[in-house]
């Protein structure tokens, strides 16, 4: 298939700038893999469509407040560092603007002095591996001085930075939020939980590469990069229970899918504790060894995200859905609205 085969008209006014009043008002559009039929809601509407027995697999990766705002010690020069994974204890790969400005050796100090780094190396493709020495805790520190790095499609100010976090995050690390599951609420979550549907953990830390465009027509050219990710012993137990009993795995978010799947695909089927890094890149064609249902938000024209949901639901069901959600005015992107695809 070609990229272009999943491009889509969007208009700037539905790319949502902001978070709803309440997380599960959201919008949610259950669509049928079945029969293609399109059935509109809202997120506290979620419970309804799942059934006991079921489970959901959640991401429970933390937003880093990863902007950083660095004075070059020798020119006074601002450069903007955007942490991206870390290498080593203390040693993080980053983007560097203006790249020009962050040369092998150069040293930066950030906030009132609770942080430097010293530029170690430019890795091939451009990004820094930059060394911090900070006092106490790294991620307190990066509490204190750091931004969070929302989208380039969001230019509003979030006023409340929890809002760029699920309300289950725990495990620091990722540069962007695994956005579908936004919407859930503690009440939403009680709710599944009388209805006798279980949740699960897993991590992947969400890097830029996942929603870096893709470059290449033929969109099997184009190569994902690597995430960090962990599928615990208890979740393991879960997903094959689940599976064992007739209940459907229901993935929040591509990242839970992604994970689930790179484990199934390792274990050729078989679920098991696991952890390392994937570059699994899911495009129509592609077997679901695990996956029985996905939660996801509305995803960017020709990216990878609306690629793995083209593939797990069909191509032309989803792209008529997406159709239809710019005509009934769904809010798209990271904090817009959610499909359920069962």
């Amino acid at each position: 298939m070609k990229k272009s085969d999943f491009f889509y008209e969007l208009p700037q006014n539905l790319i949502a700038q902001h978070p709803s009043e309440r997380r599960d008002e959201s919008a949610l559009m259950v669509l049928s893999r079945e029969t293609g039929e399109l059935l509109h809601r809202h997120f506290y509407d979620l419970p309804a469509f799942l059934q006991p027995g079921d489970c959901l697999i959640l991401n429970d990766t933390r937003v880093l407040p990863a902007r950083l705002y660095g004075v070059r010690q020798a020119t006074g020069a601002v450069v903007e560092f955007l942490l991206l994974r870390e290498h080593s204890a203390g040693c993080w790969e980053c983007l560097a603007g203006p790249g020009k400005k962050a040369k092998p050796g150069d040293r930066f100090t950030f906030g009132q002095g609770q942080m430097t780094g010293e530029v170690a190396e430019v890795l091939p493709g451009g990004n820094r591996l930059v060394r911090f020495t900070h006092t106490g805790n790294f991620y307190e520190a990066l509490d204190a001085i750091g931004q969070m790095p929302l989208p380039p499609y969001i230019t509003e100010r979030l006023a409340d930075p929890e809002r760029y976090q699920t309300i289950y995050a725990r495990q620091p690390g990722s540069a962007a939020a695994p956005t579908a599951g936004l919407h859930f609420t503690d009440e939403v979550f009680e709710a599944l939980r009388q209805k006798g549907v279980q949740t699960g953990r897993v991590t992947l830390h969400v890097g830029l590469g996942t929603f870096r465009p893709v470059k290449e027509e033929q969109i099997e050219d184009h190569h994902m990069h690597s995430e960090h990710y962990e599928l615990p012993e208890e979740t393991a137990g879960l997903i094959n229970r689940t599976k064992a009993a007739g209940g459907r795995v229901i993935c929040v978010g591509t990242t839970s899918c992604r994970t689930v799947e790179t484990v199934a695909a390792k274990g050729k089927g078989e679920i098991k504790a696991d952890e390392g890094w994937t570059d699994i890149f899911i495009y129509p064609g592609y077997t679901f060894r695990c996956m029985d249902g996905l939660i996801t938000n509305f995803h960017l024209p020709e990216s990878t995200l609306l690629m793995l949901v083209a593939a797990f639901a069909g191509y032309e069901p989803v792209m008529n859905a997406y159709r239809t959600a710019v005509k009934k005015g769904y809010r798209f992107f990271s904090f817009g609205d959610a499909m359920l695809i069962l």
